[in-house]
């Protein structure tokens, strides 16, 4: 079967999916996005994607295309059609298409809409996880708003390039004050040798994943001391354990930072205790909704 996008109303072949080219999220990045991952058909943590993709859209005055009823269905849908089992769906919203100008269009330009969908493998995610991975550190060049999720992403792009060809997975960026704030598509955690978890405050230095949040969650639930500051990469390398966090990533362990081992040099437990909670909360609401068929959508 092959791939289906949404692309401003019709469900399309991926290979023929198409923008114009003067949509403004083409020529100015003029466009936010989200992605959802998805567990045993479910998408994660949706409410919580849907309420940031909602500030997004207004921290930039782009108008929503449509309710969050008829964007839930859509995005259920492209789940569904394209037969995801586990994975992600990535939707991007510009401004819309109108002539060249660095003005914002008038009111009668609609927003354009694009959704696609990719299987992932939980076997590989999973190993991953248990291997651990490698991050390299480099300077924050990116804009003052990184807490909306546009996207601007040629600095992140940079450094996740940097990454590879150092032959790890990750790069953390460095404010101008020597703190880390976060990876180039991750939120960046330690945990100090006294068990505590640590984690940049979500201002405007950072995006305040979703994961990141449920993380907070399941560390209260679970009875573990947390707290929101900034570190630095000297106190990263001292750390017992650190760790990413993203819709895709779920929450993978950092076992080694520019060459120098995190802790003993691999995946701590505490790291994979988290994320067996995480992926055991997310399948358990997967059942839940399979119970309740189609009668979410129309509950909401």
């Amino acid at each position: 079967m092959s791939r289906l996008a949404y692309v401003n109303g019709s469900f399309v072949p991926h290979a023929h999916a198409v923008i114009h080219i003067e949509d403004r999220g083409n020529q100015f990045s003029d466009a936010v996005y989200e992605v959802w991952g998805v567990i045993d058909g479910e998408l994660t943590d949706f409410d919580g994607h849907l309420k940031r993709l909602d500030r997004s859209l207004s921290e930039l005055r782009i108008r929503r295309p449509m309710t969050d009823k008829a964007l839930a269905s859509i995005l259920f849908r492209m789940v569904e059609v394209n037969r995801i089992r586990n994975g992600l769906i990535y939707l991007q919203i510009s401004r819309g298409t109108a002539r060249r100008d660095h003005v914002f269009p008038t009111d009668t330009v609609p927003p354009s809409i694009m959704i696609t969908a990719k299987s992932m493998s939980p076997e590989k995610a999973e190993a991953r996880a248990q291997k651990g991975i490698a991050v390299i550190t480099q300077k924050d060049i990116r804009w003052g708003r990184r807490d909306i999720k546009t996207v601007s992403l040629l600095p992140n792009a940079l450094a996740k390039q940097a990454a590879k060809e150092a032959g790890a997975a990750e790069c953390w960026m460095i404010d101008p004050d020597g703190f880390i704030t976060e990876g180039s598509a991750a939120n960046a955690w330690i945990v100090t040798k006294d068990g505590v978890l640590v984690t940049r405050p979500a201002t405007n230095d950072i995006l305040n994943g979703i994961t990141r949040r449920i993380i907070f969650d399941l560390a209260s639930r679970e009875g573990l001391t947390f707290e929101e500051r900034a570190f630095t990469r000297d106190e990263a390398l001292a750390a017992r354990e650190a760790f990413i966090t993203s819709a895709t990533s779920f929450l993978t362990p950092v076992v080694e930072i520019d060459g120098n081992p995190v802790g003993n040099g691999h995946p701590g437990s505490l790291s994979l205790q988290l994320r067996k909670s995480y992926v055991a909360t997310a399948k358990e609401r997967s059942r839940k909704r399979e119970k309740r068929g189609s009668i979410w959508l129309v509950a909401r």
